[in-house]
């Protein structure tokens, strides 16, 4: 059986799991219909549309079946939002009772979107003007077909929420940026089935966000690696001057003799002795050591 304190660590481990989970967004809002861009420097675009096939019935006049039992026909839905050069992908889900689909396109060109008639609505607009790169997206009245008996309370939301690629310079988004690089627009459903008009306007930088990394931290790498090598050096040079050092006091302390002129005594050489040491021995003063055979 666990002890209290292994109990106390799994518990502690479950809070942290649950923490992590709704920073990813498991615990998000959930709103009826909402559009997801994510946009590219080059003009590029990956589209996600996550809706209530009620909420694109109302809103975009789609002939789908609201009823939840009814069979929902999948390339039906690809071939509403099917455009030439694109990329469709369709899922679908249950939530609240209701079916929603969830729709990935990826494009050439963000202003190809305006040409699929379920995002017909906008109209965008992508520009560059000197080193910013302007974004601007309108968004138009709703087709506000009437549906009913959907399970609606009158607290859905819309949202739409861009991803940009590099620095944010200007943004009318709702809050705050979010990660540095997403905005987020939310109405009402309400409202946006009365056709009150949205514009999501961004301006950036045109040197992505990733290559401003990738260049910081190759730098970082450089400075370390020039950092260590230099390190590396003054300790090799330290460590050479110590031995040189070393050598020359062992040089300096073995005393060895050396004759009138300099060169050590030969007697001495042959024998392995001192010049002085062998005078003694012999009872001869050290200044006549060269007289020595």
């Amino acid at each position: 059986m666990p002890s209290a304190g292994q109990r106390a660590v799994w518990l502690f481990v479950l809070l942290v799991v649950a923490a992590t989970t709704a920073c990813n967004g498991v615990l998000r809002k959930q709103h009826e219909y909402e559009e997801e861009l994510y946009l590219g420097l080059d003009g590029s675009a990956t589209l996600y549309v996550n809706s209530s096939v009620a909420a694109l019935v109302a809103l975009r006049g789609l002939e789908l079946p609201v009823d939840p039992r009814a069979r929902l026909d999948r390339e039906r839905v690809g071939e509403l939002f099917g455009a030439p050069d694109s990329d469709v992908v369709v899922t679908v889900s249950r939530r609240d009772g209701r079916r929603f689909v969830h729709v990935r396109m990826v494009v050439d060109d963000v202003r190809q979107l305006a040409r699929v008639a379920p995002l017909a609505w906008s109209t965008y607009r992508l520009e560059r003007r000197e080193d910013v790169l302007q974004f601007r997206q309108s968004i138009g009245a709703s087709a506000a077909r009437p549906v009913e008996r959907v399970g609606w309370t009158g607290s859905e939301t819309v949202q739409f929420k861009l991803h940009l690629p590099s620095e944010i310079l200007f943004e009318n988004a709702d809050g705050d940026v979010q990660r540095g690089n997403i905005l987020e627009w939310q109405q009402p459903l309400a409202a946006r089935l009365a056709g009150e008009p949205l514009v999501l306007e961004a301006h950036m930088a045109t040197e992505s966000i990733l290559r401003q990394t990738l260049l910081l931290f190759g730098s970082m790498v450089l400075a370390a690696a020039a950092a260590f090598a230099l390190i590396i050096l003054w300790v090799s040079r330290r460590g050479r001057k110590a031995e040189f050092e070393e050598r020359g006091d062992g040089i300096a302390a073995e005393g060895k003799p050396r004759g009138g002129d300099g060169a050590i005594d030969p007697t001495a050489r042959r024998e392995g002795v001192p010049v002085d040491v062998k005078a003694r021995r012999e009872g001869v003063p050290v200044d006549r050591a060269e007289s020595i055979p």
